[in-house]
């Protein structure tokens, strides 16, 4: 059975107001987790503590599919994110996290190794994702996405020139709008994303919130429209859409080191159904509070509403 690898942060977001919420968190994380609840089978490789927010997060996990990699246990205190909500719904954080690897994962050859946000820029576990992704591309598809976090970025030069080599090596890619601006500020997103696609990926797709997205392959352009939903927060969107794309293209038989050709040779049509897909997925996310992302029949009930 074909199982997918994705390595990064597992944090426990603590959501400000009158009374303190927490929810289970991380980029990478609510991807995997996104995807087993879209029954995909999914290892999580990542770094947290055997304490209270720990065995948090290990019950998160197991709760919706996915398997925590041994060895994902070991630090000495859980990552968390305190997050404030804006009256629009967006949100920013500040961390207390750590993030270290080490040692090739005892998982067999993935179908594709999806990574991004912090754990692609903060030493020292960023220099193992990188060569974990160099071992791993020789039989999955590489996926990434920057989700950048200001906060914890303290040389912005480096972090970038880490993006663009991470950019460099991967299949697809995703980001937004506003990963893009603070990555390349003097230019549009789009003519970000148009300069990633030449530099080696076969899709970089581009979300823009209430604009929808947009993605770009070697046929073109295509484009999705946001969906109309009363939000509650944004936290976890451009997970959920990663994981509906991701989910999509999987389905399609597009993953897989042995399909990057197949790949690269996507379609409009085809590329703009699993936009549909990461839209709709994307929305229902931001209709709830946290990252709490969609179930195949969620995602399935919405899809069927669709013209």
């Amino acid at each position: 059975m074909a199982r997918g690898l994705v390595i990064g942060e597992a944090l426990v977001d603590i959501v400000g107001g009158p009374v303190a919420t927490e929810h289970v968190g991380g980029s990478p994380l609510n991807v995997a987790v996104g995807l087993a609840r879209l029954g995909r089978d999914v290892d999580l490789l990542t770094h947290f503590g055997d304490d209270a927010h720990g065995r948090q997060i290990a019950d998160y996990v197991k709760a919706a599919g996915a398997q925590l990699v041994p060895g994902s246990i070991c630090a000495q205190r859980t990552p968390t994110g305190v997050v404030t909500i804006a009256a629009d719904g967006t949100a920013s954080y500040v961390f207390d996290l750590e993030w270290q690897l080490s040692g090739i994962p005892p998982v067999p050859p993935p179908l594709f190794v999806h990574t991004g946000s912090i754990a692609a820029v903060r030493e020292p576990g960023c220099l193992a994702v990188a060569a974990l992704l160099d071992a791993y591309r020789v039989s999955a598809t590489v996926t990434f996405d920057p989700n950048v976090r200001p906060s914890l970025t303290a040389e912005a030069d480096l972090a970038r020139e880490r993006i663009e080599r991470l950019v460099e090596r991967s299949d697809i890619v995703k980001a937004s709008d506003e990963d893009l601006r603070w990555i390349h500020p003097t230019r549009s997103p789009e003519h970000t994303a148009r300069t990633w696609l030449a530099s080696g990926p076969a899709i970089v797709a581009l979300t823009r919130g209430e604009q929808g997205s947009v993605a770009f392959c070697a046929a073109g352009e295509a484009r999705a429209a946001a969906r109309p939903v009363q939000v509650i927060d944004t936290v976890g969107a451009g997970d959920a859409y990663m994981a509906g794309l991701l989910d999509t293209l999987w389905d399609r038989g597009l993953l897989g080191a042995d399909r990057r050709a197949r790949l690269r040779r996507i379609g409009v049509d085809e590329l703009t159904a699993a936009l549909e897909v990461a839209s709709v997925a994307s929305a229902l996310t931001v209709t709830r509070a946290g990252a709490d992302l969609p179930d195949r029949a969620a995602l399935h009930a919405q899809l069927d509403l669709l013209p």
